[in-house]
């Protein structure tokens, strides 16, 4: 039986929200109906710790074990950069000529501007792209996000399916006027839950090992330490809740550029031995487990696979009312949804859970329930749907 010929292309493929949906994807389709590849970029801007490096480094291994072929295309960048764009789509334009897929799905932006557009030119029969949120704003300055915009308008002109993330991932792209509606398909980012909802007996273990007191109350987050995610709003947040709460502890998981302008913005709110900055690991659930409320006071965000791995840890939310987010918390029920860049607000609705621990618990119950319908194994099968309803559509013959 002949597999169906499936290309993904992604530029950055570390351990963020993008890349681990890519890497589930490709890793999990059924062997047995596609033949899968994947092309990715391998840059200079992919600046890593050596954790994160070697996870990223692990999932390229399981790739390549699970018989999938890689193509490293260096200047396959995020940021437009006119010569490497260039060269990265004359590589792209022969390596789809040599692959010949039946299917090309590409991911975030910059990729999905170039990867499409390669497809166009080598006649390839069905174009799918999953943007992953969106950088309408947040981003970039004003003209390189209305560069993406116009971009994004002329590429979906070549594209057959739009994958988003959430309802309001497709409202956003719809209010610009990117694609029709029947262009869209809503499909969760899914998340390997495993981890998440056994944190319990890790709780009491990992607060020794981070110098934490047991009666101690913990918020945290977890992203990439970036202007879009926010983290100022949270820091100038504890920098209010000190006085009030006992023994708080703010911890920040993830890293990034930002992270000595945050630890010195720490220091000058006077709040440096209240926050523990711990860089990227690779037991980010065992981590969580210490949270009593978790926070993510990004900016833009297209999902928050993030949020749906603390509500599987059973922890409350306290999230911005932006994006993708407001389609994954209930709220007042699994969390509570702030107005962005607010710390007054997000101050007010730390508070109010540290106060009632009863509505902490029931705000984890119903956030652990509703993570089920995030899992990794349910996005496989939906993904799998959409592309046999393409191949139908437009008549391919494998």
């Amino acid at each position: 039986m002949k597999r169906i010929r499936v290309v993904h292309i992604i530029t950055r493929f570390d351990k963020g929200g993008s890349a681990e949906n890519t890497f589930l994807t490709v890793i999990g389709l059924d062997q047995r109906r596609y033949d899968v590849s994947l092309i990715m970029g391998m840059t200079a801007e992919m600046s890593m710790g050596d954790m994160e490096a070697a996870a990223m480094v692990r999932n390229l291994t399981k790739i390549k074990e699970a018989g999938i072929a890689l193509h490293i295309i260096p200047e396959l960048v995020r940021n437009i950069q006119p010569l490497y764009d260039l060269q990265a789509l004359i590589k792209m334009n022969r390596l789809l000529r040599e692959t010949k897929p039946h299917i090309v799905h590409t991911h975030t932006s910059k990729a999905g501007i170039l990867g499409r557009f390669s497809a166009c030119l080598n006649n390839v029969p069905v174009v799918v792209h999953t943007p992953h949120g969106h950088v309408f704003w947040g981003y970039f300055g004003l003209m390189i996000s209305r560069l993406f915009i116009i971009l994004e308008k002329f590429a979906a002109h070549v594209t057959d399916r739009l994958v988003m993330l959430t309802e309001q991932e497709k409202e956003d792209h719809l209010h610009y006027c990117i694609g029709k509606e029947e262009l869209f398909t809503v499909i969760h980012s899914g998340v390997n839950l495993e981890p998440f909802l056994q944190t319990d007996k890790d709780r009491e273990r990992m607060r020794k090992e981070l110098g934490i007191p047991a009666d101690a109350f913990v918020i945290g987050s977890v992203g990439r330490l970036t202007a879009v995610k926010g983290q100022r709003y949270l820091l100038e947040a504890v920098a209010k809740l000190s006085g009030d709460i006992p023994g708080l502890f703010c911890l920040l998981l993830g890293d990034g550029e930002l992270r000595e302008e945050l630890k010195a913005r720490a220091a000058d709110l006077g709040i440096g031995e209240h926050v523990l900055f711990l860089g990227w690991r690779d037991d980010v659930a065992a981590v969580i487990s210490v949270f009593d409320v978790f926070v993510l006071p990004s900016l833009n965000e297209g999902m928050g696979r993030v949020i749906v791995e603390a509500m599987a840890a059973g922890k409350p939310i306290v999230a911005s009312d932006i994006g993708g987010i407001r389609n994954l918390i209930d709220p007042q029920i699994s969390g509570i949804l702030v107005p962005p860049a607010d710390p007054e607000t997000l101050t007010a609705a730390i508070k109010d859970l540290y106060r009632d621990p009863a509505q902490r618990a029931s705000m984890g119950e119903a956030g652990r329930q509703r993570a089920a319908a995030f899992s990794d194994t349910a996005m496989i099968e939906k993904i799998d749907t959409l592309y046999s309803e393409l191949i139908r559509t437009k008549h391919v013959q494998a």
